[in-house]
């Protein structure tokens, strides 16, 4: 191999290891895109689910499932129907790792 093609393949090398160690995604990977939802109607209200920051989402996120399948909504966090289920999510934890039961929460 001649010079040039050293320096190319050298360079090639060096580009796919500086790369690997950027991240992909700046903002994270979150299920929710943008705000979400104010407020859904409780009687609409399958499941509840809260996801709390972590590596791949820094901020909290409340998924409400539908009933009829009518599919899941992002609540917005700051809502007061958001803040009521995030404590009564947290309620329902507690308790669940108190008394090792192991229940969805229904609402």
């Amino acid at each position: 191999m001649n010079v040039k093609g050293m320096a190319i393949l050298l360079a090639v090398i060096v580009c796919a290891t500086i790369t690997k160690g950027f991240p992909m995604f700046k903002g994270g990977r979150c299920l929710c895109i943008g705000p979400g939802v104010k407020a859904v109607k409780f009687t609409d209200i399958e499941k509840a689910s809260v996801i709390y920051p972590s590596n791949s989402c820094n901020k909290i996120e409340v998924i409400i499932t539908l009933k009829a399948h009518k599919g899941q909504r992002c609540l917005n966090p700051r809502s007061k129907q958001a803040s009521f289920i995030i404590k009564h999510v947290e309620r329902k934890n507690f308790l669940k790792y108190r008394n090792s039961g192991k229940e969805d929460l229904k609402i």
